[in-house]
């Protein structure tokens, strides 16, 4: 607690004990980096002041103001979690764990957060830097990423906890993870825990915390179909299925097992879905897939420019595009590529 008073950063959500921001700030954060998800915070908030205001918000309008974090699922929870907040705790956040933990999208983490800072319920917090803090400072090589790892963990915070401000407590922990216990190359020269690190001691620090296994990775090819008409027409689908980018807009999406050819568009029944094949131009835009890294998924991203009469379909005008929740990398394309090219 005393290293965390003199060397805490400042952060907006660290200047409130309003639990609607930071429970905000926690949904933006997780798997976030914390320069990456402050833009969005104060975006949001300023959006959205309140629960009521998020709540009574279009579901396009949040996730198009979501756009490029990823893992949507978090918005359309957030989006939930706001309406039932306010419908069923009358725009009241929960005091307390026990019903915080019941709220869509809010796991063990959120909820602790939330009750320690806003209500000092005493609720330890884990996450990575609280995993990779405990697990060198007393030596213990549990797998952080086994089913097990958390309640053990978690109970370990807690006999640490003291009851003055388990808030601080808990962000004291997550900072000294995230300043000086970091994963490569932790600053152990000055650290004040260093006589009794058993990870420093025993030269264990690259070897902890430890995990059982990696998860595994699979490659997809992606070949968006961006129609242009003489009109300046496209269009856009939306995704949905369950997984990822559900409910975001698309240009169409043919998938393939590999690298393809114009001939193989150009043959392909998704082309003739939509347009007519008589007189079509079907130009490569980008030579090399463009690689998009998502947690469990590879992508290599080929957009492809079909120049047509017709469309058939809902048509929409390329000057409204933008007015739609994409993901990040067709956000980019259409920035750096489509409208830029037109």
């Amino acid at each position: 607690m005393a290293w965390y008073k003199t060397h805490k950063r400042s952060f907006p959500w660290r200047k409130t004990r309003d639990p609607y921001k930071i429970w905000l700030s926690e949904i933006i954060l997780q798997q976030t980096r914390i320069a990456q998800g402050t833009p969005y915070y104060k975006a949001f908030v300023k959006a959205f002041p309140t629960v009521n205001e998020l709540a009574a918000a279009d579901e396009e309008a949040v996730l198009k103001l979501w756009q490029g974090l990823g893992y949507y699922s978090r918005a359309r929870n957030l989006h939930h979690t706001a309406k039932y907040i306010v419908s069923e705790f009358n725009s009241v956040f929960p005091d307390n764990f026990k019903e915080l933990v019941t709220l869509k999208g809010v796991g063990d983490y959120t909820a602790s957060a939330i009750s320690s800072i806003c209500f000092k319920e005493p609720q330890a917090v884990v996450d990575g830097n609280v995993y990779r803090l405990l697990s060198r400072y007393f030596g213990k090589n549990t797998p952080i990423d086994a089913s097990y790892a958390l309640k053990e963990f978690k109970s370990l915070a807690s006999d640490l906890m003291g009851n003055e401000d388990p808030g601080d407590f808990n962000q004291a922990l997550m900072e000294f993870g995230a300043l000086q216990c970091v994963p490569k190359n932790p600053v152990c020269s000055n650290c004040p825990f260093q006589n009794n690190c058993i990870a420093f001691n025993q030269n264990l620090i690259s070897q902890l915390p430890f995990k059982k296994g990696k998860i595994k990775v699979t490659s997809k090819y992606f070949n968006y179909l961006v129609f242009v008409t003489p009109k300046k027409e496209t269009i856009l689908t939306q995704r949905t299925a369950k997984g990822i980018w559900q409910q975001l807009y698309e240009f169409p999406l043919l998938e393939s097992s590999g690298i393809i050819e114009e001939t193989d568009i150009a043959n392909d029944p998704l082309l003739l879905k939509y347009t007519n094949p008589e007189g079509i131009q079907i130009i490569k835009l980008n030579e090399k897939p463009i690689k998009h890294k998502l947690s469990h998924q590879q992508l290599y991203i080929t957009f492809w420019k079909v120049k047509t009469k017709d469309i058939l379909g809902p048509l929409i005008l390329e000057k409204n595009i933008r007015n739609y929740p994409v993901p990040i990398v067709l956000g980019n394309f259409i920035e750096n590529f489509y409208l830029s090219n037109q």
